[in-house]
């Protein structure tokens, strides 16, 4: 199959979209497809498969993301501030509701992180910590600041946003750890069966690293609803407060982010637009082919670049 898509990316987290809206598939074939699409050796790559879906009257923009692995995510804040992009486009306005598999969120164009940025605001939530619903099976109802015995002795907070996510505050990141613990819980053992993203963060004065092994996918350079679930976390523990807005910096770039006692989370980040073209899919195999470009957005990307630079300063 012949399918248009835009290749964008969120705080350097990159998918091929394609607006679905008048495609019917089953969810198989919507893995095949992912597969083919975010496989790095082939002529696209990406971290994942973001589709933009007819929504509802009181949230219009509908929402899928599938990993790389053709697994599907509960969401990808990330992903949602390019399909809100590309929501906004199609249906005339500067701001909508976004219906998620099994979750909402609220987005709206927003001041520029830099110039030439585009700029998506998103909040989503609420965050649960009860690891029932995973199922994380370690025999306890929540983890905060507490170790996770397959894992070792580091400590964790667990939480969903609805993605779950194990969150361990450190001095320094640790990437051969992160990529051991991560793929502890890739393999989707006994008492993780849905498996989980881990992420280590480093709390600064003014700011908050964070590095993600991401479920699907592996150590990406940046994974939105980690970025949310850290900041929420980081003010659960203490380490910051609820309503002090944050910058949360990662290989991939930035985010502004805020959350609330009430354990809401709001992300401001960029939803840069790379090119638009066509490429041949066979979701039976996972392949594509015969990709052809017919049109790049050199300005936007070369503004996003700069935000890295700038980034890359303070991390």
């Amino acid at each position: 199959m012949r399918l248009s898509i835009i290749k964008c990316h969120g705080s350097g987290n990159d998918f091929p979209l394609i607006d679905a809206r008048g495609l019917t598939m089953s969810d198989a074939a919507w893995a095949g497809v992912a597969r083919a699409l975010a496989d790095r050796a082939g002529p696209v790559g990406g971290d994942g498969l973001l589709l933009f879906l007819n929504g509802d009257a009181t949230h219009p923009i509908g929402f899928r993301m599938f990993n790389a692995d053709g697994s599907e995510a509960e969401t990808c804040l990330n992903g949602v501030r390019c399909v809100a992009r590309a929501g906004f486009a199609a249906l005339g306005v500067a701001a909508a509701g976004v219906r998620l598999a099994g979750s909402l969120a609220d987005a709206a164009h927003d001041a520029p992180l830099a110039p030439g940025v585009y700029t998506v605001r998103e909040t989503a939530g609420p965050v649960t910590l009860d690891v029932a619903r995973w199922p994380l099976d370690i025999g306890v109802e929540r983890i905060v600041e507490a170790a996770v015995p397959p894992l070792g002795d580091r400590l964790f907070t667990a939480l969903a946003i609805p993605n779950p996510h194990l969150v361990h505050f450190t001095d320094t990141v640790d990437e051969d750890e992160l990529v051991r613990i991560g793929r502890l819980c890739e393999a989707a053992p006994d008492w993780l069966p849905n498996r989980a993203n881990v992420s280590f963060v480093v709390v600064r004065p003014d700011s908050l690293f964070v590095r993600t092994f991401e479920r699907g996918v592996g150590l990406t350079d940046s994974c939105g609803s980690a970025m949310a679930a850290s900041t929420y976390a980081a003010c659960l523990t203490g380490r910051w407060a609820y309503d002090r807005p944050v910058t949360v910096l990662n290989r991939g770039g930035l985010v502004r982010a805020v959350a609330t006692a009430d354990a809401m989370v709001t992300l401001s980040g960029n939803a840069t637009f790379e090119w638009q073209g066509e490429v041949t899919v066979d979701p039976a195999t996972g392949t594509a082919s015969d990709l052809v470009v017919t049109a790049r957005f050199d300005d936007e990307v070369a503004a996003w670049a700069g935000v890295v630079a700038q980034a890359a300063a303070f991390r």
